[in-house]
């Protein structure tokens, strides 16, 4: 049986005290014990931020790339060992600025694979400056008189990429947040997660106070997740209203079982033959 401790590592954690960071890392490490993975089991992948350095704070496989160009590297390996449950992390900057295409090509192509992304509305690790998702008006370090643009949805845009499994999740509601980590890290096909979580330093609007008197629950009675138009709609409130749970959901089939890799032996543990690697390698030449 898997259990929180077996995910504790030893290294220091350079996160801001009270950053929102600290509940996605113990949410997460309660998802994967209630799912009773072990560490050997999971691979965590993520490029640059703050948000970026949760694999370091996991005992678990990783891999840490360049900026935005996490999920690449977590489709590789998974692709090639389909035994691994592979969870990429990043931010709103490093997921949805630098990383913006990698997104849109990863929910088209559908590997298997959880995507959470820290969503504080700024960018923390640089200290300050405007990311996609940034409010309008709201003045940081890069707009002194207020951004001018309209933030990005990230979750719209998922719904439009028909991404497999839409959800929006909040820091501050770790109950809520384990049940939406496990239904991605358990979803077939590519998995997304919005993640809302304040930044204590360096945006004093989106606080927890804020997002407490505006965050409230999808209610699984009375909303289809399969609807995409209702999903649209759903994924469309923000202000008053900011509603979290499973937005979108559909049934496509995952790149693993369009091309017969699903259920087989990874390709990782397949016989190679050497000698086919190095006429392709020669090729390079």
């Amino acid at each position: 049986m898997a259990t929180v401790t077996d995910y504790a590592s030893t290294d220091q954690i350079a996160w801001c005290p009270g950053c929102g960071n600290f509940g996605i890392l113990a949410s997460l490490k309660r998802a994967l014990s209630e799912l009773n993975l072990l560490p050997e089991q999971v691979t965590m992948v993520s490029g640059i931020g703050q948000s970026s350095k949760l694999p370091h704070y996991l005992k678990a496989n990783m891999f840490n790339g360049l900026h935005g160009r996490g999920l690449p590297a977590a489709a590789g390996i998974r692709i090639a060992n389909t035994a691994q449950t592979v969870i990429a992390v990043g931010g709103d900057g490093d997921g949805y600025a630098e990383g913006g295409n990698h997104f849109i090509h990863a929910m088209r192509r559908n590997v298997t694979m959880a995507y959470f992304v820290h969503n504080n509305q700024i960018y923390g690790l640089t200290k300050g400056q405007a990311s996609p998702t940034t409010d309008e008006r709201m003045v940081t370090g890069t707009t002194p008189e207020g951004s001018y643009l309209k933030p990005e949805n990230p979750l719209l845009l998922a719904i439009a990429s028909d991404c497999s499994f839409v959800a929006r999740g909040f820091s501050g509601d770790g109950e809520q947040l384990v049940s939406l980590m496990k239904q991605a890290i358990i979803a077939e096909g590519f998995s997304f997660i919005d993640i809302l979580q304040p930044c204590i330093s360096f945006n004093r609007i989106n606080t927890y106070a804020w997002y407490k008197e505006r965050v409230r629950k999808i209610d699984e009675t009375a909303y289809d997740p399969f609807d995409r138009i209702e999903a649209f709609r759903k994924a469309s409130e923000w202000g008053g209203t900011i509603p979290t749970g499973v937005l979108y959901r559909n049934k496509r089939k995952s790149y693993e079982s369009i091309k017969g890799l699903a259920g087989s032996l990874p390709l990782l543990q397949r016989p190679h033959e050497f000698a086919k690697i190095a006429e392709l390698l020669d090729g390079f030449r």
